[in-house]
Parts: structure tokens; C-alpha cells; sequence
């Protein structure tokens, strides 16, 4: 039954929030500035489809790296935020983003993976950049732990939950063993959606 489930899962809502917003994510500087953006416009009170076209406005915008996110005007990265549906909080937002890429640049010389190479928590350091907090490190980390194993096995309560109404075990280590390694992030993005939208659980449920 878990084996169906979880395929079933994999191949009907299995495609990460990075995949989604157009960004193949690798251990390289571009990838992981983008996913960080992501992480930060996803952890706002807004849809994550709006938060997903608005990553999507910002590079095609051009804004793939923190130095052109940084060399951006206000108004520049105010209205690709806007194309992308992203206006409710356009304009902290915009703020937000320039000030994430100017530490990016300052504090790592704008390559996360040396940010990764100095932290014992991942989860915790990337909550130094202005406007990620908590729920946005998370996100960060459920999607990173694909090309930074180290992280992995990450489920967070969220995801978890979505395990428990797919009738599948809670625990990150358990989890992981249903999967192989490439696929865990796909599968956590998954429950993600099972744990906000009953639809899906009844479409991998067969109900």
C-alpha cells in the first residue's frame, strides 16, 4: 500500500517548488540564490502559485544572481513582483530582496555554498537574511536537502502531517526509506500538498 501511495504521490504531485518556478536546482551559486528568493516569497500570506510565477518574473527580469538582484532599482524588482501577481507585499518585498542579495554578496561573496560550508545549521544561518524566518528556512532546507545531503533526511511538521493523512509514517529517517535519495525532495513537496489540499489526498488515495 505505501509503495502504491507513494508512487502514486510522486508521479501526480511530486514536482518541487524549485521545478515549479523554473529553477534546476545544483550546488551552484545561481540555483541557490534563486531558491533562497523562492523560499522568501513562499514564506509570505500569499498563494504559493503567485509566490512560484513571481520567482519565475524575477528571473526572467534577469535578477539570477545577488549582484543583479542588488544592482536592481526598487521599482524594477517592484514590477516584476507585480507581473508575477505578487502585490500585496510588492514593495517590502522589493526592499527585502535588495537586502538579502547585498548580504548574500557582503557576508559569502554571493555564493550560498560557502555559507554552507561554514554553518552547523543550515536551517538556522540562512534565518540571518532579512525576511527569512522560520517558515522560509524551512521551505530552503525541504528543497536544498537534494543537492546538500547533509541536510537530508529534512520533513518538517507540515510535510509530516501530509505523511499521516496519506497513511504514511511521520518520521524523516522512515520516509526515507521509501524513496531513493533524488526523489526525497519530490516526495516531501508531495505531502506538502497533501498536508494543505484534501484533493490531493483523495486523488492519491483513489477516492
Amino acid at each position: 500500500m505505501s509503495d502504491r501511495t507513494v508512487q502514486t504521490l510522486l508521479d501526480r504531485h511530486g514536482t518541487t517548488f524549485a521545478e515549479d518556478a523554473g529553477i534546476t536546482l545544483a550546488d551552484k551559486p545561481s540555483p541557490l540564490w534563486r531558491l533562497l528568493v523562492l523560499s522568501l516569497l513562499l514564506s509570505a500570506r500569499i498563494s504559493s502559485q503567485i509566490a512560484v510565477a513571481s520567482a519565475r518574473e524575477l528571473s526572467k527580469a534577469g535578477y539570477r544572481t545577488p549582484q543583479r538582484m542588488r544592482d536592481a532599482t526598487w521599482q524594477q524588482r517592484v514590477d516584476a513582483l507585480g507581473r508575477g501577481g505578487y502585490r500585496r507585499y510588492d514593495e517590502r518585498t522589493s526592499t527585502m530582496l535588495g537586502d538579502v542579495a547585498a548580504t548574500v554578496l557582503e557576508e559569502y561573496g554571493g555564493d550560498l555554498r560557502r555559507m554552507h560550508e561554514q554553518a552547523d545549521d543550515v536551517h538556522k544561518a540562512v534565518q540571518q537574511f532579512k525576511g527569512i524566518g522560520p517558515t522560509g528556512a524551512t521551505i530552503f532546507c525541504r528543497e536544498v536537502q537534494g543537492v546538500w545531503p547533509d541536510v537530508a533526511p529534512f520533513v518538517d511538521e507540515i510535510a509530516a502531517r501530509g505523511a499521516e493523512r496519506l497513511g504514511l509514517p511521520r518520521s524523516a529517517d522512515r520516509l526515507a526509506e521509501l524513496v531513493g535519495r533524488d526523489y526525497f525532495p519530490r516526495l516531501v513537496a508531495g505531502l506538502v500538498r497533501a498536508a494543505r489540499d484534501q484533493s490531493v489526498v483523495d486523488d492519491v488515495l483513489g477516492r
